[in-house]
């Protein structure tokens, strides 16, 4: 079954360009097969999945390549996200999601493309996380 990614609101949150199937596999801890639907809310990501149904935060998700870069608003909402969570730094997670993004590269290109962008929001990263990203890549 493939998951559906649906836009519910007429207004589009900023970071839903980073919705991706993986990441919210990645964030719920599940397999992506289960995953039946992603619908996009205006300020909130409902996803229905086999047994079960959660909320979540587009702030939660990882910027991802073939959309825009993140930006200055992108960065201060998931600061803010980061501070509600008592953390600051993103989740980590990100390492996971990174991590098998570079594992799945088809080309040379594609690795650089993923460690140019993982540069760019490096300030995001535990250095725990940063440290352990440049490894996969070597």
């Amino acid at each position: 079954m493939i998951a559906i990614i649906k836009q519910e609101s007429k207004q589009v949150h900023p970071l839903a360009r980073f919705v991706t199937v993986e990441a919210v596999a990645l964030i719920l801890n599940i397999d992506v097969a289960r995953i039946k639907e992603i619908r996009l809310w205006n300020r909130m990501i409902l996803v229905v999945a086999q047994g079960m149904s959660r909320f979540v935060s587009y702030a939660d998700l990882p910027p991802i390549l073939g959309v825009a870069l993140p930006t200055k608003g992108d960065i201060t909402t998931w600061r803010k996200r980061w501070r509600k969570l008592k953390q600051n730094h993103a989740p980590d997670f990100w390492f996971n999601f990174y991590d098998q993004k570079i594992r799945q590269s088809q080309s040379i290109g594609e690795v650089n493309s993923w460690e140019q962008l993982i540069a760019l929001i490096n300030f995001a990263l535990s250095e725990k996380v940063a440290q352990a990203l440049q490894g996969v890549s070597s």
